[in-house]
């Protein structure tokens, strides 16, 4: 399996090359030149344990990796590393079912990818014989940065450098990155929203100037965003194991089709809703759920990219964005593969904020519904779930709940349908605790206390003492400061 880049960098590369690289020299994502069918039939996985999809998804796709490194990546990742047994557990909730993504060390669903990158990244490096130091290089906007610090923090020959949004993240998300421990980890929040923290880190990453200056330091920039293949392709396999979950509890017949719900900002959680479909996932419809920044809905409505407009910040900041990366992809698939198409539109983007797809490519948008939530929706959405099923969702999942819902209610569709739940309740506390009707508490962590009271719904390990963890990185500057801020940590 070879990979190249969505705006026609004529270098192909291995898997372990690109994920090395993470974003391609022409500024183009990383994208295999097929996409390979799925490597088992279903009925014969339905009693595997999650570990096995992942090792056989991921080997389809990173088939330079012999099958004892994948072997030996996935069990690292996986293994004692989150609080639920099954690792992703299918909930049966309302009217669908809940692939709960949010039970690994950070309590979201970037933790699924960023979980097992440090060990494809470090083993990618081995076998290219690299003595580079990698520095992870990171714009996130709330759990992206959590996540990746994580699996990073003190891996050798690895740097993690982190950029969030100042007052553009909750409390708890902003409290677990200030206090991450590791002497490889930086953090930074900048003055500006998501968008301007994404574009700084892709600036820095298309600076051939300060790459030089680092690479005669021994080291070379790489992303844990979802512009980095080894983030993107083992979310793929959550996606074939919840379809196989849905088998295996009696929701759906082995090759019935289903719709999968994704509440997304940057488009990468659903586009490897996408890819597993590509596989052989029998997916009839893939919903699209966004919150007040509802950029995407508006694309996948009417085929032209905006991002000319208000931004706003709301109760579900993972989706506070408006330059939505991974669309390229889906933009390069649909295009048949022209890249020179898809530099045209990026570049329309990169001068205007704004792209029109063709005709030819707005007609394969019919796999995709869309459809937004804004703050009131996505609080009566949350109070309404609890209150008849006694579900608990957060700010971003209930997003997608009330898109599911609203689409069935305007289709009659009644397809089953797997929702991704990307966030315990826990980290928006303060918001699930007014929509199920609890009293406004001094801050987050005295929601979380009274969530928990009031639910019996289990605290992560790891929010226990948050609060009184020590702040070790404190650090706020401008945009325009981003690229010094590399290099002063990198000395």
């Amino acid at each position: 399996m070879k990979y190249r880049s969505t705006r026609g960098e004529r270098q192909e590369l291995t898997s372990a090359d690109a994920v090395i690289r993470g974003l391609a020299s022409d500024r183009g994502l990383y994208v295999p030149e097929e996409i390979p069918a799925l490597p088992f039939a279903i009925k014969d996985m339905l009693e595997q344990p999650y570990t096995a999809f992942a090792e056989k998804v991921i080997g389809a796709f990173f088939d330079d990796y012999t099958k004892e490194e994948i072997h030996s990546c996935v069990q690292n990742a996986y293994t004692n590393t989150f609080e639920a047994k099954e690792i992703v557990p299918v909930v049966h909730a309302g009217d669908a079912w809940f692939l709960e993504l949010y039970h690994g060390r950070t309590a979201a669903f970037k933790d699924m990818a960023l979980s097992i990158l440090p060990y494809l990244l470090t083993t990618a490096v081995k076998k290219q014989h690299d003595d580079h130091k990698i520095c992870i290089l990171t714009a996130t906007s709330g759990d992206t940065g959590k996540a990746a610090m994580a699996g990073f923090a003190d891996v050798p020959g690895t740097e993690i450098i982190v950029f969030y949004p100042n007052n553009g993240v909750s409390q708890v998300q902003e409290q677990q990155m200030r206090t991450q421990e590791g002497k490889n980890v930086h953090v930074f929040s900048i003055e500006g929203n998501f968008d301007d923290a994404q574009t700084g880190v892709k600036t820095i990453f298309q600076d051939p100037d300060f790459a030089a200056e680092l690479d005669a330091k021994g080291i070379r920039l790489s992303s844990a965003n979802s512009i980095n293949i080894g983030r993107l392709v083992p979310q793929i396999a959550y996606y074939v194991y919840g379809y196989a979950q849905l088998v295996k509890q009696g929701a759906v017949k082995d090759g019935d089709p289903v719709n999968i719900t994704v509440p997304t900002g940057n488009f990468g959680n659903i586009l490897a809703a996408y890819y597993a479909k590509q596989m052989g996932i029998p997916v009839k419809k893939l919903i699209c759920a966004s919150n007040q920044n509802r950029v995407l809905t508006d694309f996948l409505t009417t085929g032209v990219y905006d991002a000319n407009r208000d931004f706003y910040q709301t109760n579900s900041p993972s989706m506070d964005i408006l330059v939505s990366s991974n669309l390229e992809r889906l933009l390069y698939h649909l295009s048949s593969d022209d890249s020179s198409e898809i530099a045209s539109l990026m570049q329309s983007l990169d001068k205007d904020r704004k792209y029109e797809i063709p005709s030819s490519m707005k007609d394969k948008l019919s796999l995709f519904s869309a459809g937004s939530a804004d703050m009131k929706e996505t609080d009566a959405a949350i109070g309404e779930m609890y209150k008849k099923n006694h579900y608990l969702m957060d700010t971003h999942t209930a997003v997608a709940y009330y898109v599911y819902e609203q689409y069935r209610r305007e289709t009659g569709d009644e397809t089953p349908t797997l929702i991704a739940s990307t966030a315990s309740p826990y980290k928006f506390a303060d918001s699930v605790a007014a929509s199920i009707g609890l009293p406004k508490a001094e801050n987050s962590f005295r929601c979380i206390d009274e969530v928990a009271e009031e639910t019996g719904v289990p605290v992560p390990a790891s929010f226990k003492g948050l609060e009184s963890r020590p702040i070790l990185h404190d650090q706020v500057i401008k945009v325009s400061e981003m690229k010094n801020a590399v290099a002063d940590a990198l000395k």
